[in-house]
Parts: structure tokens; sequence; C-alpha cells
């Protein structure tokens, strides 16, 4: 039989591949993290025709002669380029930014997937649209996670509450006046006599909260031949009008708090006022309105997680909220990255799973070296170009014609082999 019917039945084989890889691309151009295929194509052994000669006594060589026996497809290779973000706003909607691949539990078997469309199930537990866990660390009480331990199911502990907390530590900002006279509706408020309050929420070990008043009555200025020196006696008073002990002094040099005050190490000024302290670093004293306010308080009243009301970080840490505003690391979600990303074997569900050529799982957080970043509410789509797509199509259409002709050809050469016996 003539090797052409061979060649061109390899040809309709080797297009007919590319033609279903190409559909398969076109039919998943919605799919969500789905990336496209390509197919190569190699030629196959060549009958060898003559040998090639070495060049001797004068003669030239000769070159090796052969006749091609087809083609073959050499591999089905995906591009992992990245593709476009659809934003959903979907709290459970992530994306990857990067190289990396969530984790999923199919049984005892991690499977690794771009499709970040995730929810919370009635048991608490994170997982795709078909059901698989996604994998990752769940925060301990403290709101902290463990990131250097072994990945598993995230579950939302609903129900799960933040004891109260008591008030330990203040900051105050803003400026107090250096005039002499800081308000002229209060004429008599005045030098060594000026006197302002700022009032603060705090709590109690209970969770309770309570009001008490920091007091700053100026007993040293100086803002003449602009300096901006002066001296604040400080003092908290409680509810009931009574001081708490004990009471404080601010120095302030040249509009700010006196280095001395200043610890070496965190940098900060910081009062002692009755149980609590307070942080005065950014208290200024220049000429002005005074407008010293609470800029933060630290303490809580407890709390509890009431809704799968959650954010999730460019890290992958889901944050929830409780019941009484505070908001808490509840977990986060881990990445994978593998040598040979083009060595993992599609299983479906837009999973895919390691095969010896990927090389093993490197599991680490968002954020890290490698891994990419997760953005929330939004979803990758597709990196499919249709335009290409379509020309591919075109291309293998055309090729699988050209083969048949080589079939209908050798098939018209058989045909006169024959004829020729009548």
């Amino acid at each position: 039989m003539l090797r052409s019917l061979y060649s061109g039945i390899s040809g309709l084989n080797a297009h007919q591949k590319m033609i279903d890889v190409t559909g398969n691309n076109i039919a998943n151009v919605n799919t969500t993290g789905f990336k496209a295929s390509s197919v190569q194509f190699n030629d196959t052994l060549s009958q060898v025709m003559g040998a090639g000669g070495a060049p001797q006594d004068g003669q030239a060589g000769t070159n090796p002669a052969g006749v091609g026996l087809g083609v073959r497809v050499a591999g089905i290779t995906q591009n992992f380029s990245q593709g476009s973000a659809q934003t959903t706003g979907k709290s459970g909607d992530m994306m990857v930014q990067g190289d990396g691949f969530f984790i999923t539990r199919s049984g005892n078997e991690n499977i690794y997937t771009r499709a970040g469309s995730f929810f919370f199930d009635a048991n608490g537990t994170l997982a795709t649209a078909t059901g698989e866990p996604v994998q990752g660390w769940t925060a301990g009480e403290d709101g902290k996670v463990n990131t250097s331990s072994k990945p598993g199911d995230i579950r939302m502990p609903l129900g799960a509450t933040i004891p109260p907390k008591a008030t330990t530590v203040c900051t105050l900002k803003g400026n107090l006046s250096s005039d002499a006279t800081p308000d002229m509706n209060f004429p008599t408020n005045t030098g060594t006599n000026y006197k302002t309050t700022i009032p603060i929420k705090v709590f109690d070990s209970q969770g309770q909260t309570h009001t008490v008043t920091a007091e700053f009555s100026r007993t040293a200025f100086d803002n003449t031949s602009g300096a901006t020196n002066s001296t604040w006696g400080v003092k908290l008073l409680g509810e009931d009008g009574n001081e708490i002990t004990p009471a404080g002094t601010l120095s302030m040099k040249d509009g700010k708090a006196d280095p001395s005050m200043v610890d070496d190490v965190t940098k900060k000024a910081t009062m002692t006022l009755g149980p609590y302290t307070v942080d005065v670093t950014d208290i200024t004293s220049y000429s002005g309105n005074t407008d010293a306010r609470v800029f933060g308080t630290d303490g809580q009243t407890a709390g509890a997680l009431t809704s799968l009301s959650y954010t999730v970080s460019d890290t992958g840490e889901l944050v929830g909220v409780f019941s009484n505003g505070l908001k808490q690391t509840l977990g986060q979600v881990a990445l994978a990255t593998f040598k040979n990303v083009n060595g993992l074997e599609k299983i479906g569900n837009s999973g895919y799973r390691t095969t010896v050529n990927s090389g093993y799982a490197q599991v680490g957080q968002p954020g890290s070296a490698g891994m990419g970043s997760v953005m929330s509410g939004a979803l990758e789509m597709s990196n499919v170009d249709l335009a290409q797509e379509f020309t591919n199509l075109v291309v293998a259409q055309r090729g699988f014609q050209a083969n048949s002709r080589i079939i209908t050809t050798s098939d018209e050469i058989l045909q006169e082999l024959v004829s020729m016996k009548r």
C-alpha cells in the first residue's frame, strides 16, 4: 500500500485532535478560571531511502534521503496566563492575582483550582460550588492564624464569643492652644488659669462603658519671641467628679511633647493617669484653637459572631464582624504553586491534580513570595482568545480537508494500478 495513505490518516487524526481542543476552548469561554490549551504537532519517523556518505577519494559526500510517515500530536499544553477580573461584589468570590492556586479537598486528595467561587455551608465550612472544602487555616480564639501548620478545612465559628476587655490605653491627638487667652468668650480662662477637658469613653473588665474626663490645666507657658513651651497638669475625673489617681504632667517644648517624655524604643510619649496609659505623642501646643480629642482606645464589650458577614483581605484573611462591632480574623485561605505548572493534570470541575512531572505543591499564604495575592469580590475569567480560537478552527478544518485529499488521491492511484489487470 502507498505510504501516503497512512500519512493522510495520521494527518486526519492530528487535525481532528486540534479541532477537539479548539472546540473545548470555545465551549469554556465563560468558565471561571479556565485556561486555554493548544496542540503541538511533530512529524513521525521517516523511512530511510539512502544513508549519508562521507567525502572520500576526492568525491563529495552524499546526503541521507528519507520519506516521512506522517504527523503526530506531540503535546497539548495549557496557557496559564492571567485571566481578566470579573467583579461580582460577593464576599465569597476570590481571584488569585499571580501564579498561585486555591487548594480544595476531595476525600483525602488535594485538588488545585483557579476558580474562586466559594461559600459557607450549613456546618460553617468554606467550600466550592461543587462541595469540596477549601483548604487553609482556621484562626484561634485570639484571632491569630498559624500558617506554619498543615492546611485544613476553614470553618466559620458561628456563635463564637469575644470576652470583654478593660481599657488600658488611650491615644489623644490635636492641639492645646499656646495663646494667652485661647477663647475670647471666656476671658477669665487665661494664662496659667487656662483649663480644658476631654471626655474619654472607657470599658471596665465586665465590658460596661464609662466616661472619664481628662482635665488639662496650664501651669506655665512661654509664647514670646516665637517660643511655644508650656507645662500642663493632667488629671482624670471619674463619673462622680472625683479625681482618679495618679495624676500626670505634660511638658511641651517647641510645640511638641518634651523629648524627655519620649521612649527610646517605642518613640512614643506617654503618661500614666490612674489605670490608663495615655499616648500624647501627637498632642501639640501652638497658637490657635484647642481641639485636642480622643483618637482611639482599646477595650471592648463582649461580642458574638452571629452572622456570615465577613470580608477578605489581599492576603486571603477572612475577617468576621462580631455583634460588638469588633472585627477579628477567622481564618486564611492557602495557595499553592508548582515548579512545572504545565505538568498538572486536568480532572474536571476546573480542578487539577499533581503528577510526577508537576512537582510537589509549594504551599504558602497569599502575599508571600511567588504565591500571588487575593482579590475579594471578583472572579478570574477564562483566558480564551475567541479571535485566535476561530482562526485555529479554520486552520484545523483546512488541514483536515487537505489530508483527506491525500487519501482520495492515493486511492485514485491504486485504482489505476488495479485497472491495469483487465
